[in-house]
């Protein structure tokens, strides 16, 4: 049995308050009868039975042993000398028996614990460690914990180098995963891409058509009313050509308008010449009223023809009236005859069109807006 370190000459009693036997040249080593007979004699000192420190040991030392193999692979537990301790069996109560003390000890469930540990050989055989690799991967589900186990490996070497290899092989997986992971991300965001791509592309030739149809759709809507506008002139025109006539029905015309020569006073010619035998009939363009009917110097015989709407149309160079100032007449109701009076070259019917009697304009226009054919 193990001897006790010597005690001090006055050492605090925990438990009772009292000192031990002042020996300073002797060595005290309590026995289970030294201390029953000084219970006996009214002595306070008591020493409390250890129970569980030895459990605990074992535990602490098999951690250590442990975490050696997980730092270098090269040490085991089975290369400790066993440690021998004993401890005198003294029959003294439970330190929970205690007053004040019961309280700060571990309960009985954490006792039988402790009790199964020095029932158990091998209290513990492996260690749970957690990287910061494994944190990451936690969150995507991945390999979240590395097991270390020592009690597999036959001797220090091998149980080194399975470690490294499961750590080695686990770490692979996770950067295998990890590898996965991103390629899957990336082929992810190309086909969005690729997908964004074309829906743009779609939408675009969808405008592109849209604006196609809304421009096909103008066009033929401009068209229409086009054709519509020139229907409605055309109409226009012929409900006009059934209000007017041609003044003669057979001519050819010899002068246009604002034709140049020097057979004209004014060196242009101010009218439209129809040239047709003399005496050919002459007919009212439209209804109107005879505003005046005689000679009019250079113009030979004129009749003067006032329409509605203050036009005035000029028939000269006559051989004959047949009408007289104040008289009402129609469409096509003859007025006189072709003649050569006046400053002419020939038998025609020079025709002037002045617009509310003012100056002259295009009698060939003229006739024309009125849907007849010059």
């Amino acid at each position: 049995m193990a001897s006790n370190t010597p005690a001090p000459e006055a050492p605090f009693d925990a438990f009772g308050g009292g000192a031990a036997p002042s020996a300073p040249d002797t060595e005290w080593n309590p026995t289970e009868d030294s201390l029953r007979d000084r219970a006996r004699s009214g002595g306070r000192h008591r020493v409390v039975k250890q129970r569980s420190n030895f459990a605990r040991s074992s535990t602490v030392l098999g951690v250590g042993v442990i975490a050696a193999v997980g730092a270098g692979g090269l040490a085991t537990a089975q290369d400790k000398p066993p440690v021998a301790i004993s401890l005198p069996d003294l029959n003294l109560p439970d330190a929970h028996d205690l007053p004040g003390v019961g309280a700060l000890l571990p309960a009985q469930e954490e006792r039988e614990t402790a009790s199964a540990d020095r029932a158990n050989p091998n209290p513990l055989t492996s260690a749970t460690y957690t990287t910061e690799a494994d944190e990451r991967a936690s969150r995507s589900g991945q390999v979240t914990r590395t097991s270390l186990t020592t009690a597999e490996a036959p001797g220090a070497a091998d149980a080194g180098e399975a470690l490294r290899a499961r750590i080695l092989q686990q770490a692979e997986q996770q950067q295998a995963s990890a590898d996965a992971a991103e390629k899957a991300a990336a082929e992810k965001a190309a086909a969005e891409k690729a997908a964004a791509e074309a829906q743009a592309k779609a939408d675009a030739a969808e405008k592109a058509e849209a604006e196609a149809k809304a421009k096909a759709e103008a066009e033929a809507k401009a068209k229409a009313e086009a054709e519509a506008r020139a229907k409605a002139e055309a109409e226009r025109l012929a409900k006009l050509a059934a209000s007017y006539s041609m003044p003669l029905s057979s001519y050819s015309l010899t002068a246009t308008y604002m034709q140049s020569g020097s057979m004209w006073s004014s060196g242009y010619h101010t009218g439209l010449d129809f040239a047709a035998p003399t005496g050919t009939p002459l007919k009212a363009v439209h209804g109107a009223t005879v505003k005046s009917a005689g000679w009019s110097g250079s113009y030979g015989y004129r009749i003067v023809l006032e329409l509605e709407d203050g036009t005035e149309i000029w028939y000269c160079h006559l051989s004959s009236m047949t009408v007289s100032a104040g008289q009402t007449v129609g469409t096509g109701e003859t007025i006189g005859r072709v003649g050569a009076t006046g400053n002419v070259s020939g038998a025609h019917l020079h025709l002037e069109v002045h617009p509310g009697g003012g100056d002259g304009v295009d009698p060939a226009a003229w006739l024309r807006s009125k849907g007849l054919t010059v």
